[in-house]
């Protein structure tokens, strides 16, 4: 078998199942109540019936008393009615005890999303770490989602050899007659202890064996994992609305067909079909051998006392079921453990995630809260690179921040504009330089407070299919005139009055069949609504109207006086239009800051980037040999 893993110590797989176990206990204690009760009453189940089988036997095979015969009969229909009734409560007790556990672990994840430092986030192999733990999850359980299945198996296990012991202690006491011939040697001490030996050897063989095909399956989890992204991908890409219509018109179905019929990984042509045909097939075919073999010489041994005259046919029942619950119950814990051990290679992965550590200092001081917005912000010889390249991002730039200025950045595809503002949000720290708040380096101040000062629209915005008042606050309750205040500056203002229901329309069709569709403009809008509701000092834009057509853009940007009132604005376009309405402009190049000055002092040098990169633009809108773009004029 060429295994995708290494075999993990026993001693380092049996630490991570038992922290595991810990965080199974912290997140979820009810639920070991419920597991435990019913792991011990569903081991202890096939016993008393057991018993009290053999009890109703040997009265039947003996004196056959009516009224001890009925006794019997009547106690073995009421504990064992009980018994399943006492079983089936607490079955359904424990599937709802586990109902939520799957929601609770993405929860775990999702929180440790959000409150591990930001470059982690943006780091691609965190993001796949994520995607290997729940993909192993909902491939065969396989991680946290296994660690309560193996409690219960152990417990499970545990009851039954205990139950077992009490009920067939006595096959071994009992002596068969002196008469028995050859048979007397059923009575010697070294026979029996040989018996028991072979007994035990083969119900640990069985397990093992199991354990060890299920390691070929384990090692297979990576062609898997590539295997369920695959159909996950291409399976369900006709129900994206994003790409349904690139879909529709390229007739892209039949190349997402294609390749959902080259993936082999669940196919007879597979890994796994492979394993399944070769070793994995034989160990499991032995284990299920090495099983049955075990049953025939229970049966033999047991029948063979009887027969000697050593007990009843009652007892044959019950010695019989006996063993054989003891037998089931080492093969479970012998199981259960090498199963851990498998597990165990999942459960790094999922700790891997976990103990990413916050290495981002988070500070102490507190950022002082003013009403007049009298926030400074100056960028001193700041250089950066990203995590695992050599290329940097941003190199020695140095600027401040005046107070309600409006700055646009510009700047071509790569040139370290979105990483500028990564810095200034503190998303990121810088490898070189500093950069200030009102003198601090920003690093001092207490992490989550320095954030609060922005109110940042992103490129890549996200609106949520929530009530259209819950999407502008971010918050479930929130100031309905603040909000249609803040729609309004935004320009989504008619819109809003077509709108039925007003703020507590749906947006999209998600959660409510009376949802609106909006479009990318409408949703640049309400994106820019929601960064006006925060009421920040700073106010960043990364490309606020890209989404919007020229007069509507015009529309935002003539009124930004009254979007951005005493805040300080920081716009990134590619539009340089925006930049008409900018006090200055920061022209970025390769990391650098090449150009800064107001617009008609950038555009006054025609040797300068400002000027190339109008001008590129401005070609495009010229009408009777004028430079003026067209945006302007209206």
């Amino acid at each position: 078998m060429k295994k995708d893993k290494k075999q993990i110590p026993i001693r380092k797989a049996w630490g991570l199942n038992i922290r595991a176990l810990h965080l199974w206990w912290k997140n979820f204690p009810d639920i070991f109540v419920s597991y435990t009760l019913h792991a011990i009453v569903d081991a202890l189940l096939p016993l008393i019936g057991i018993y009290f089988s053999a009890r109703v036997i040997d009265e039947l095979a003996g004196a056959r008393r009516p009224e001890q015969l009925a006794h019997w009969v009547l106690l073995t229909l009421l504990i064992g009615a009980g018994t399943e009734l006492l079983l089936a409560i607490l079955w359904r007790w424990r599937n709802s005890c586990y109902a939520g556990t799957y929601y609770k672990h993405q929860k775990l994840y999702a929180e440790k999303m959000l409150s591990m430092d930001f470059c982690d986030v943006d780091n691609s192999e965190t993001l796949d770490i994520l995607s290997q733990i729940q993909q192993n999850e909902n491939w065969s359980r396989w991680g946290l989602s296994r660690i309560i299945m193996h409690y219960q198996m152990l417990l499970t296990g545990a009851t039954k050899i205990i139950g077992s012991v009490a009920l067939s202690v006595t096959l071994f006491n009992s002596k068969v007659t002196d008469t028995s011939g050859n048979l007397i040697i059923l009575n010697s001490p070294l026979f029996i202890v040989l018996i028991l030996g072979v007994f035990f050897l083969l119900t640990c063989l069985s397990p093992i064996l199991e354990s060890k095909a299920m390691a070929y399956w384990a090692s297979a989890a990576a062609q898997a994992r590539m295997g369920n992204r695959v159909f996950s991908f291409y399976g369900f890409i006709g129900f994206d609305r994003d790409r349904a219509l690139d879909i529709r018109m390229y007739e892209q179905e039949e190349f997402c067909n294609k390749k959902l019929k080259d993936d082999t990984t669940f196919t007879t042509k597979g890994l796994i079909a492979r394993y399944a045909r070769g070793n994995m097939g034989i160990l499991y075919a032995l284990s299920a051998s090495i099983s049955r073999i075990l049953t025939g010489m229970v049966y033999s041994f047991v029948c063979l006392k009887a027969w000697a005259g050593a007990f009843g046919i009652g007892a044959v029942t019950q010695y019989i079921g006996a063993i054989t619950q003891l037998s089931n119950g080492l093969s479970d814990i012998i199981g259960t453990v090498g199963d851990m051990r498998n597990n165990a290679y999942f459960l790094e992965t999922t700790f891997k995630y976990l103990d990413i550590p916050n290495d981002m200092y988070q500070g102490s001081l507190t950022v002082e809260k003013r009403q007049d917005n009298n926030y400074t912000i100056e960028f001193k010889d700041v250089s950066f690179k990203y995590p695992n390249t050599d290329t940097w991002a941003l190199r020695h730039v140095s600027m401040k921040f005046h107070i309600g200025e409006r700055l646009a950045i510009v700047g071509q595809n790569g040139s370290g504009k979105t990483t500028f503002i990564k810095l200034l949000c503190r998303l990121y720290d810088p490898d070189e330089g500093e950069i200030l708040l009102n003198g601090i380096n920003i690093r001092k101040y207490d992490y989550r407070e320095y954030m609060q000062i922005f109110s940042v629209i992103f490129q890549d915005f996200k609106l949520l299919a929530f009530k259209l008042g819950e999407n502008v606050a971010t918050s479930k309750t929130y100031d309905s005139k603040l909000v249609i205040n803040s729609l309004e500056k935004a320009g989504f203002d008619i819109r809003l009055g077509k709108l039925k229901d007003g703020l507590d329309t749906y947006l999209y069709k998600d959660f409510s069949d009376e949802g609106v569709e909006i479009s990318g403009g409408e949703a640049q809008k309400i994106a820019i609504a929601r960064a006006l509701y925060q009421d920040k000092p700073f106010l960043i834009l990364d490309e606020p109207t890209a989404a919007l057509d020229p007069i509507a853009e015009f529309e935002v940007y003539s009124k930004l006086n009254d979007i951005v009132e005493d805040k300080t604005a920081i716009f990134i376009s590619h539009r340089l239009s925006s930049c008409r309405f900018s006090d200055r402009i920061a022209v970025f190049d390769q990391g650098k800051i090449v150009q800064v000055g107001s617009h008609d002092e950038l555009l006054a040098d025609s040797d300068g980037m400002y000027y190339a990169l109008w001008n590129a633009q401005a070609k495009y809108y010229k009408t009777d040999g004028e430079r003026e773009l067209l945006l302007i004029e209206c």
